[in-house]
């Protein structure tokens, strides 16, 4: 496997995953992720798999108000057996620095996109202000799955 050739070919398509959103491209975003893919975004609640990502997506796809991030840095890496990808990127968004993070896995000869994570970034010197804002919408969800393990 030539690892500066498939890099070149993972970047290029996660590109375009992120484009393909910003002109809600429906068919083009969800066409990159697995079909068992999953997606975690940056609310606590939001843990889903490609059908009800897709489910919750579609009306801002449809509405023509969906989210453009491009990507300001990314790194990629490769298992041995060059079947499997892992990436992590630095994001300008909407909701200013956000990190992405996946895995994706060759399928035949595409890459697809197993699992993304999207997370906002918090400033190490505002934590504590932001801690509070958090609390208010996150305790309750704490507790409550603190108590189903």
């Amino acid at each position: 496997m030539n690892t500066k050739d498939e890099t070149a070919t993972i970047k290029t398509l996660l590109d375009n995953w992120h484009a393909a959103a910003a002109r809600a491209d429906y068919d083009g975003y969800f066409g990159k992720i697995a079909e068992d893919g999953r997606y975690i975004g940056t609310d606590a609640t939001e843990n889903w798999d490609k059908t009800a990502f897709a489910a919750f997506s579609k009306p801002y796809f449809d509405k023509k108000t969906v989210w453009d991030f491009k990507a300001l840095e990314r790194n990629v890496y490769f298992s041995k057996d060059g079947k499997t990808a892992w990436f992590d990127e630095f994001l300008d968004t909407w909701m200013k620095g956000c990190r992405g993070s996946g895995v994706l896995t060759k399928e035949g000869k595409e890459w697809k996109i197993k699992h993304y994570v999207l997370s906002m970034t918090v400033p190490n010197e505002v934590v504590d202000d932001v801690l509070p804002i958090k609390a208010k919408y996150e305790d309750k969800l704490i507790e409550k799955m603190r108590k189903k393990k």
